[in-house]
C-alpha cells in the first residue's frame, strides 16, 4: 500500500475531477489518498483531509499548472519524496502527465516504472542590517528582489561568492535555478537552461544601466544581495512574499543540500518539452 497525497490547484473545476478519478484508482488498488485540510475544504471534499504531513506520503500528486507544482515541492522539500504533475495549467513546464493518462501514471508511480529527476533547490534566508537572521526558505524555481514603490527604482549590491561583483539599479534582481529559467528568470530574459544542470541564474529586471545580462555561475558560487539606500524591497521565494527588505538587509542564496524529486515517465527530453511549449517549428 502506498500514502498518496494530493494537491490541487483550488479554482479548476477539471483539477477537481481529476482527484475524484485518483481517489477512485487508488481505492481500487487498496491505496490511502489524503490532502491538506485547505485544499480538501476549498474542493469539499472533507472526508479527504487530514493531519499527516505530507513528508510522510510515498507520493505527491499536484493536480494543476506550475503554481500547484511548486506547492506541492513545498510541502516535502526537505524529504526524498517524488511529485507526479497532472497539467491542467496552461503552460506546465513542470507538470508530466496529462489528465488522460492520469490512472497510467499513478500505476507507474506507485510500482517504481518511473524516473526520478533530481531538481537542484536554492536555500534562502535573510541578514537583517543588525546582524540577526530569518527564515530558511527552499527555492524550487527563484529567489526574486522585488521593489515595492511603482516608479522607482532600487540598488542592490551583488556579492558573488565573498566579493563585490556591482550593485544593480533595477527594477529587481532575480536569483534562480535551472528549473526557475523558464519562470520569472525568462520573462526579464534570461537564458533557457537544461534543468539537469545545477547552476545559479543571476537575472536583473528592467535594469537601469549598461551591463544589462544574465549571468550563470557555478553552483558553488553563494549569491548574497544587499538593499542599498532607502527604498523597501520585498522578498519573494518562488512567487510567495516572504519578507519585506530595508536598507542594509542583506539576502543569501545557496545551493540547498536537498534536491525535488520530479518523476518523470519518458526519456528527457526538456528541448522538446520548451519547442512544444513556444510553438516551434522545423524549418
Amino acid at each position: 500500500m502506498s500514502n498518496i497525497v494530493i494537491v490541487v490547484h483550488h479554482e479548476r473545476a477539471h483539477a477537481v475531477e481529476l482527484v475524484d478519478r485518483a481517489v477512485a484508482w487508488a481505492g481500487a488498488h487498496g491505496h490511502e489518498v489524503w490532502m491538506s485540510d485547505e485544499d480538501a475544504r476549498v474542493i469539499r471534499r472533507p472526508a479527504l483531509a487530514s493531519t499527516h504531513d505530507a513528508t510522510e506520503a510515498d507520493l505527491v500528486v499536484c493536480i494543476g499548472g506550475d503554481g500547484t507544482m511548486l506547492r506541492g515541492a513545498r510541502l516535502v522539500a526537505r524529504a526524498p519524496v517524488p511529485l507526479l504533475g497532472v497539467n491542467v495549467g496552461l503552460l506546465g513546464y513542470l507538470t508530466e502527465v496529462e489528465p488522460d493518462h492520469l490512472e497510467d501514471a499513478l500505476r507507474r508511480a506507485v510500482t517504481g516504472d518511473v524516473r526520478i529527476e533530481p531538481r537542484m533547490m536554492l536555500s534562502v534566508h535573510v541578514v537583517r542590517s543588525d546582524g540577526s537572521t530569518e527564515g530558511r526558505w527552499l527555492a524550487v524555481n527563484e529567489a526574486s528582489l522585488e521593489k515595492r514603490e511603482a516608479g522607482h527604482t532600487v540598488r542592490l549590491r551583488v556579492r558573488i561568492d565573498g566579493e563585490v561583483f556591482t550593485t544593480y539599479q533595477a527594477d529587481g534582481l532575480v536569483v534562480s535555478t535551472p528549473t526557475g529559467s523558464t519562470a520569472y528568470s525568462l520573462s526579464a530574459r534570461g537564458p533557457v537552461v537544461s534543468p539537469s544542470h545545477w547552476a545559479v541564474l543571476l537575472t536583473p529586471v528592467a535594469p537601469h544601466q549598461l551591463f544589462d545580462r544574465s549571468l550563470v555561475l557555478g553552483p558553488a558560487e553563494p549569491v548574497e544581495v544587499e538593499v542599498l539606500e532607502h527604498r523597501m524591497v520585498d522578498l519573494a521565494v518562488d512567487g510567495q512574499r516572504v519578507a519585506t527588505l530595508r536598507q542594509g538587509d542583506r539576502v543569501r542564496t545557496t545551493p540547498a543540500d536537498q534536491a525535488a524529486q520530479f518523476i518523470r515517465l519518458g526519456p528527457d527530453r526538456f528541448h522538446q518539452v520548451l519547442k512544444a511549449k513556444f510553438g516551434l517549428t522545423d524549418r
